[in-house]
């Protein structure tokens, strides 16, 4: 078994516990407000503005003997610079001000999502991250072309109300296989036990995030 698939399958469960979270299950079958659309972007944007730090942070603690990974998180860099700036333009084609959603505190869970992937990069070992981007862009993979469709159609908003959810869907795609061929190449057994170990944490962490988004995520909502 390649540790790609060793590592979709030691975190299944965990996999299945965040797709089975009440709003993502409600946003595939249409069933979702506007404001809790809009509480979503909101909290990607407080994630998402950290994917470019974060992999820079990440590239610049791996040993020497990782260089061809350093060199893919390069690659990686170039293709997220500016994706916060799309989920601002959807806030602002749902109708929310730019500056206030720029300028709006992260939840709670939001916050300790995007501390732990600091602190899995700075005390533990860096390679880690990795599990995140398997829990972020996996997810994206699996349901966010979806999503943006059904919630399109059920909430009537503007087509460029979902460039972050579309484009993810679709650029995630070509991320996943680039993944999957880095995940295959690691061959410390401490590398990969980080990385299961942090994809598990991250599963629950980004879940926590949708299941307070309605109670922590809805500042947002008012402001549109």
């Amino acid at each position: 078994m390649s540790f790609h698939d060793e590592l979709l399958a030691q975190t299944q469960d965990a996999r299945a516990g965040l797709i089975s979270v009440p709003i993502i299950q409600s946003a595939l079958g249409g069933q979702i407000a506007r404001e809790d659309y809009i509480a979503f972007l909101g909290q990607a944007y407080h994630h998402v503005r950290h994917t470019v730090p974060l992999l820079m942070a990440c590239g610049a603690r791996l040993p020497a003997r990782l260089e061809w990974l350093r060199t893919a998180i390069g690659e990686y860099i170039e293709e997220e610079m500016g994706h916060q700036e799309w989920i601002l333009d959807d806030l602002v084609a749902c109708g929310a001000d730019r500056a206030t959603c720029a300028a709006s505190e992260p939840s709670l869970a939001t916050e300790l999502m995007v501390s732990y992937a600091y602190d899995t990069i700075a005390r533990g070992n860096p390679v880690g991250f990795f599990g995140m981007v398997l829990v972020l862009e996996g997810t994206s993979v699996a349901l966010a072309t979806r999503a943006a469709n059904t919630i399109q159609t059920s909430l009537g908003l503007p087509r460029n109300a979902f460039s972050y959810l579309l484009s993810h869907g679709d650029l995630d795609v070509e991320h996943a296989g680039f993944f999957e061929g880095l995940m295959n190449r690691l061959d410390d057994p401490g590398d990969k036990q980080a990385v299961i170990h942090a994809a598990r944490r991250f599963y629950v962490l980004y879940g926590d995030i949708f299941r307070t988004l309605r109670r922590d995520g809805m500042r947002l909502a008012e402001a549109a």
